[in-house]
């Protein structure tokens, strides 16, 4: 009776699960105060096209605008913004777009070597829109100053060129009238870091203070989801750790977030793109997060006041990184001297386990140039490493088979004395040489490089629009379900029916080969166990479903491999073989 109570409550709290996750993958993934810079930065942007006022924004897995009529409206107002005579180009390496001179902003930014989607006509992912576009996301350098004339951003500025590349800088200038001249001198590396020179020549005569300042202004309407194994929002390292905690639901509530320590680098970030502003250095500026109204935010980067003598010219050099977050490149600016530049990526407290580990499948992939085979590839190197503990385990599985009559006794001697028949049950296990977790061991270490390989597929940018197969994304969920097939003549899944309808290919057979790992597994278990054990396959297979599908190619790999491991051990230890025929022909003997 007991045994049944337990077998409901495990079937109750599984069906729970397998209905409560898609509202928890719903639930989870789905003015301010005066400043100095407020004084020279731009207007407060319109709201878009098509976003009503007061209804939710909805965010993408990789983030841009999800609301059609918005993204309309960003194309026309990008046309007309990019049609405008007064910009720069950029033609860097990896990076394009232009400076707009009417401020001496970078607005315009787009990476040559990422697109917009997984499709062949797909044009490249655009990270920086102009102010006042739906999708807007920019960087502006300048000065703030009392009782001076400073330029703002409405200042149309002069170039000593037409473009900026990776050889040739860009020197915007600007005279105040006063005596005063102000230049930016831009350049580029052949990655994605712009350094940003800012200089003050005083011709006036007399002393003026002024401070420099950098800024990055975005929306939140094309933030990715803020997902609890990959931050969105405000980053930043200060003092000597990185901050993940702040959100723009946060910067809401608080208007303005100033985070204490040293500022090493802050931006914005997205699950792939980062925007951060980079400061001198050996300095200290004040760095300040603020909800600018309207789903608008930006990051402040102030520097100290500088005195400039009549006379005298004053220099300051930041930096601003704006592309995409692939962890090689991340890690080749840390060693350079950028502090804790890698942990852009929110790889969190096993990131020594998951670095190598896309290290490697980085490596596999250059080999054999396919991430889908290189995961397959991953997982035998993985299991093969694996192999000599699931060997020890068997024999341990063997062992306790070979014990079993023996247990039988102890508990029907002791069946009124719990205690004592666990003391007599660890004595025999004791004198027999038996560890009765050693046939756990594999499965528990195969947990962190689990849920390593997870976070790699999340956050590895490499893994992005990568095929396999049927798969055209293997950082996504398999695209061969039944809500797909549907959507293509016209009908749309409710999202309460998805736990239904989007199991793809790979769930199912995550399920099936899950079930005959299980099926095979020799080790003792009680009817409750058991019981459990065969439905958790058809549980996991609904709740996997809308995994990334290379974790799903992992772990079918890697249960196919169980399967093939497990028949060899059979041959190597007969006994056990024998043992579940006979558990089988028992089975088949009382339900006949």
């Amino acid at each position: 009776m007991e045994n049944q109570r337990n077998l409901i409550l495990a079937i109750a709290l599984s069906f729970l699960l397998l209905i409560g996750w898609d509202y928890a993958m719903q639930y989870f993934y789905p003015q301010p105060e005066e400043s100095l810079v407020e004084q020279v930065t731009n207007a407060p942007p319109a709201s878009p096209s098509g976003q009503q006022d007061g209804a939710a924004t909805q965010h993408s897995r990789n983030g841009g605008l999800v609301d059609p009529v918005a993204q309309a409206q960003e194309q026309a107002d990008i046309k007309v913004a990019l049609a405008s005579p007064d910009r720069i180009a950029i033609d860097a390496p990896r990076v394009a777009g232009s400076i707009n001179l009417r401020g001496g902003v970078v607005d315009d930014v787009v990476l040559k070597d990422h697109t917009e989607t997984s499709q062949k006509d797909s044009g490249p992912i655009r990270i920086f829109s102009p102010n006042g576009t739906p999708a807007q996301q920019f960087a502006q350098f300048g000065w703030v100053g009392a009782n001076l004339k400073v330029p703002g951003p409405q200042t149309l500025w002069t170039a000593d060129g037409d473009s900026l590349t990776a050889d040739t800088p860009v020197t915007l200038t600007h005279d105040n009238g006063e005596g005063l001249t102000f230049t930016i001198r831009y350049a580029i590396d052949d990655q994605y870091m712009i350094t940003a020179e800012q200089s003050v020549a005083n011709r006036s005569g007399a002393p003026v203070v002024v401070q420099p300042f950098g800024l990055v202004n975005r929306t939140s309407r094309t933030a990715s989801q803020d997902l609890w194994i990959a931050h969105s929002g405000p980053i930043g390292v200060f003092g000597d750790s990185a901050d993940y905690d702040v959100d723009y639901s946060d910067l809401d509530e608080n208007a303005r977030v100033t985070p204490e320590g040293r500022t090493r680098w802050a931006g914005f970030t997205d699950i792939y793109w980062l925007a951060a502003l980079v400061p001198q250095d050996g300095t200290a500026p004040d760095t300040t997060f603020r909800a600018m109204g309207n789903e608008t935010y930006r990051a402040d980067m102030i520097y100290e006041p500088v005195t400039v003598p009549a006379g005298s010219i004053t220099s300051t050099s930041s930096r601003l990184f704006a592309g995409a977050k692939e962890s090689a490149i991340l890690d080749t600016y840390e060693n350079a001297g950028l502090e804790k530049f890698g942990l852009a990526i929110d790889w969190g407290w096993f990131r020594w386990f998951e670095k190598p580990m896309l290290w490697l499948l980085r490596t596999l992939f250059d080999a054999v140039g396919n991430f889908g085979v290189a995961i397959i590839l991953l997982t035998v190197i993985v299991r093969g490493l694996m192999f000599p503990i699931a060997q020890k385990g068997f024999a341990s599985m063997a062992s306790m088979k070979a014990i079993q009559p023996k247990m039988k006794e102890v508990q029907e001697k002791h069946k009124d004395d719990k205690q004592r028949q666990q003391q007599e049950i660890m004595a025999l296990y004791k004198k027999e040489g038996v560890n009765p977790v050693a046939g756990c061991l594999p499965m528990l270490l195969q947990i962190p490089v689990f849920f390593a390989l997870y976070k790699v597929l999340v956050l590895g940018i490499e893994m992005r629009h990568q095929k396999f197969a049927w798969i055209t994304d293997l950082s996504a969920p398999d695209p061969a379900n039944l809500a797909n097939a549907l959507s293509l003549v016209g009908i749309q899944v409710p999202g309460w029916l998805m736990f239904i309808f989007g199991l793809g290919v790979l769930a199912v057979l995550l399920g099936v080969t899950m079930w005959l790992t299980f099926k095979l597994n020799p080790s003792a278990m009680d009817p409750v166990q058991k019981q459990v054990f065969a439905i958790m396959p058809w549980i996991l297979m609904f709740v996997m479903a809308p995994f990334a599908a290379g974790l799903l190619l992992y772990w079918v790999t890697s249960n196919i491999l169980t399967l093939a491991q497990q028949k060899y051990l059979y041959s190597k230890h007969p006994q056990l073989k024998a043992a579940a025929e006979a558990e089988k022909a028992e089975k088949a003997k009382v339900a006949g």
